[in-house]
């Protein structure tokens, strides 16, 4: 038997529509899932924030990705579209890091990146998504370091739209680099109630899925 209730688990959830041939309606379809179904957020793509904002009238966060899905658009862009996202209604922003200037160890780059689009968010919440799969595990502890430094509130393991998504030993890491210092995110592949669960038990706050209510909603 599961240690969660339906309604825990579903209270962890960023309940997410990334695709880029993703129309109004199923975005609307998304969020009225959201709001029956008490999900954290919707994470959408930043041109349905406003839509999505009014429609749920402060029912539902509204969670958007910001240099999406690559990461590896200048400082300014990102700064800039987190702050749209915002003035938009955005509650939280999941932006990807420059994976690029992480692989070249230009870490002072990587956090002003970070801290750039922290300051554009201000109070929001911001997500900093690394992409593990294209990491090793010393780029992942660097980045643990690198997020709390530039003062982001969640380290987040992947776009959903590399190589691969979360694991287990991913999270794992997360939760012995950052030591309670940020949250934690898994996103990316997560297909079963019960690895829900264990990322849950492993140290994850946060789980991003587009498939938690279809699973737990049988």
């Amino acid at each position: 038997m599961s240690h969660y209730s339906r309604e825990e688990i579903l209270s962890k959830v960023d309940h997410t529509l990334l695709k880029p041939e993703a129309t109004w309606p199923q975005i609307q379809k998304l969020c009225d899932e959201a709001m029956e179904y008490h999900t954290a957020s919707v994470c959408i793509n930043t041109c349905y924030v406003r839509q999505a904002v009014e429609y749920m009238a402060g029912r539902v966060p509204v969670c958007c990705v910001v240099g999406f899905p690559l990461g590896a658009m200048d400082t300014r862009s990102k700064a800039f579209e987190a702050k749209t996202a915002v003035e938009n209604g955005a509650s939280e922003v999941d932006m990807v890091i420059n994976i690029g200037w992480l692989k070249n160890k230009q870490y002072d780059d990587v956090c002003a990146d970070i801290a750039a689009v922290k300051k554009a968010v201000g109070d929001k919440v911001l997500k900093v998504i690394i992409e593990t799969c294209l990491l090793t595990d010393e780029e992942k502890e660097k980045m643990c370091d690198i997020v709390v430094e530039a003062g982001a509130d969640f380290i987040k393991t992947s776009t959903g739209f590399s190589t691969a998504g979360a694991t287990f030993h991913d999270i794992e890491l997360f939760a012995r680099c950052v030591n309670g210092r940020c949250k934690i995110k898994a996103a990316g592949g997560i297909s079963t109630v019960e690895d829900m669960e264990k990322f849950l038990d492993l140290g994850a706050d946060r789980l991003g899925t587009s498939r938690a209510v279809s699973l737990l909603t049988k």
